[in-house]
């Protein structure tokens, strides 16, 4: 598709400075921009790109001044990186078919019930009783199991799997190799030291404009259900243990994982690799650190923790000068 400066300026209702009738057909990075191409800039350490990048359209803050002449034609806008994010969504938005389209060895079970404008890829299946909302894109070799019910405009990756009875929002993005559903890690100790599997009768319920990144695992409940709430956003490689509720705008980055039953409070963050106990509760506006190891609920909202055992963010780097000063003694 093809964008002149004068539609995307209209689209991120930015001012442009330059030839407003230029073409661009692509989008690049602002050190590796060409001809055709659209790059943005935000971050003060790429400065030096603004002067030699070939693209044909840059996006800026509205506040930025040259110190050099600037070869692109400028789009100046509020937040360049809030803006860049926007136009990539609507340029997908607009490239994804919004046609009716059933794949090659597709199966969807005649009691299934398909909105308008719903995609589905080639070898996908569609449980019995199963409901998918209008304008959703289901890619290919996609498991919908019976029951299930997918919301309004998701897009579903290639290769995801999501069992029987599992409820889904509107506008959740779900990457490939995802699993939502399946049982959690639960088992009963018996006298002669074997394990006896417990039944998971429960679902997922992921609520409304949810991403959950590639390889991730989101278990069902024993009894009710594993929560996602609205806006939450799940890297990839990550494990949602059964039973656990996760509050709205909760941030996680790859490979954390949270054990069952866990309690995550709103506008949450975890840095990759962390690690959290199960049957506890994180109060709202937590911040962890990178492969911290949360094993006891948190109460007070609004602290930053690291380390393993997760303690506060302040106390960690003190106790870290002191460790590291400590004599290195040789046997």
């Amino acid at each position: 598709m093809e964008y002149t400066a004068r539609q995307i300026a209209q689209i991120l209702s930015g001012k442009i400075e330059g030839n407003a009738d230029v073409r661009i057909k692509g989008f690049a990075r602002i050190e590796s921009g060409k001809p055709g191409t659209i790059c943005f800039f935000a971050n003060p350490k790429y400065e030096k790109y603004v002067y030699t990048t070939k693209c044909d359209i840059l996006i800026v803050n509205e506040d930025f001044v040259a110190s050099e002449p600037v070869h692109p034609t400028l789009v100046r806008v509020k937040d360049s990186y809030a803006a860049v994010a926007a136009l990539l969504e609507y340029h997908n938005a607009a490239k994804k078919s919004r046609c009716r389209h059933r794949g090659l060895h597709c199966q969807i079970r005649v009691s299934a019930r398909i909105g308008r404008k719903v995609y589905v890829g080639d070898f996908a299946y569609i449980g019995k009783h199963a409901k998918v909302g209008k304008g959703t894109h289901i890619g290919e070799n996609v498991y919908v199991g019976d029951r299930t019910v997918l919301g309004s405009n998701c897009i579903i990756y290639p290769g995801v799997r999501i069992y029987p009875g599992m409820v889904i929002g509107d506008n959740v993005i779900i990457h490939s190799g995802a699993v939502i559903g399946s049982d959690g890690f639960g088992f009963a100790p018996l006298e002669d030291g074997s394990y006896k599997k417990i039944q998971h009768t429960g679902n997922v319920i992921i609520e409304d404009d949810v991403e959950i990144g590639a390889n991730t695992t989101v278990d069902k409940s024993q009894i009710g259900s594993t929560i996602i709430h609205k806006g939450v956003k799940i890297d990839n490689l990550c494990q949602i243990a059964h039973n656990v509720e996760i509050g709205e705008d909760t941030v996680m980055a790859a490979q954390c994982g949270v054990a069952g039953s866990t309690k995550i409070g709103r506008h949450c963050m975890f840095g990759g690799q962390c690690g959290i106990a199960g049957h506890i509760e994180i109060a709202d506006d937590t911040k962890f650190a990178a492969k911290s190891g949360v094993m006891g609920s948190i109460k007070e909202p609004g602290q930053v923790f690291m380390g393993v055992p997760a303690i506060p963010y302040h106390n960690y780097m003190r106790s870290y000068a002191m460790f590291k000063a400590a004599p290195n003694k040789k046997d």
